[in-house]
Parts: structure tokens; C-alpha cells; sequence
């Protein structure tokens, strides 16, 4: 298990308000995928993951119709 920062955007719908809920959380986690299954179980859900040149990984998420993004920084 890895203890990752873990930072949880949630885009805004509005045309044209920009702002977005950010949530940040530092936790252990043993698989990252499993983690955002688990967060969107029940939900209609795709996702692409990325991962950044300092080992960051980055999924952009579509649940339900709404955008999203989780990344995952090794503490």
C-alpha cells in the first residue's frame, strides 16, 4: 500500500461559470484504479488515465454525465 495525496475536481456544468469543487485528502491506498470504482459504483462511468512524468496518475472521469478528475500524488 502507497499513502497518496489524492485531489478530486469536480468541473462545473454552467456555461459560464468556471469554478470548480476541489476536494483534497491524504490516505493510503493499496490500488488507485479500485479506489474510483469503488467512489463511482452504481453510476454510468468511463474514464481515461494518465500518467504524468513525476509519477502523478491523473484519471479524467465522465460519471453520470458529469466531468471529473481524480490525481494521485505518492506522498
Amino acid at each position: 500500500m502507497k499513502e497518496y495525496e489524492v485531489v478530486w475536481e469536480i468541473f462545473n456544468q454552467c456555461a459560464n461559470n468556471q469554478m470548480r469543487d476541489i476536494f483534497f485528502e491524504e490516505t493510503t491506498i493499496a490500488d488507485v484504479e479500485e479506489y474510483v470504482k469503488k467512489k463511482f459504483a452504481g453510476k454510468e462511468v468511463s474514464y481515461d488515465k494518465t500518467v504524468l512524468e513525476n509519477g502523478t496518475i491523473v484519471y479524467d472521469i465522465l460519471a453520470s454525465g458529469m466531468k471529473q478528475r481524480i490525481s494521485f500524488t505518492e506522498i
